[in-house]
């Protein structure tokens, strides 16, 4: 029994990622690899931190990924990953507009105190 069901998952494997293969596959799981690497990103990031962060690479990475896996979705029709993936670019777009729009504010923050106090730079 443990024989024939390996000779069927290897059958279906090889089928799935030989036999199918083409350029879009190719693209698809680059796709995939890249939005995967947001992980390893954060997990990174967050040992360096001793918590967990959420680093800006994190969200490039999810862009990146998000909007190759959109273009394979969309040339595969895949209604599924064209959903999940078109809502999921914004949320990662929202996400950078927010982070720039906090260092920004930061930035006017520690403007005015240097306006405010000369030597607090120093």
């Amino acid at each position: 029994m443990l024989i024939t069901l390996s000779q069927h998952v290897g059958g279906y494997l090889y089928e799935v990622f030989v036999e199918k293969f083409s350029i879009w596959l190719a693209l698809g799981l680059f796709g995939q690899a890249l939005f995967s690497a947001r992980f390893l990103v954060q997990w990174i990031a967050s040992e360096r931190a001793g918590r967990s962060v959420v680093p800006v690479a994190f969200w490039f990475f999810s862009i990146g990924g998000g909007l190759i896996t959109l273009i394979y979705g969309l040339r595969q029709r895949e209604p599924i990953i064209i959903l999940g993936q078109s809502l999921s670019l914004f949320i990662y777009a929202r996400n950078l507009m927010l982070i720039q729009k906090e260092r920004r504010r930061k930035a006017k923050e520690k403007a005015k105190e240097a306006l405010s106090d000369p030597n607090a730079g120093n």
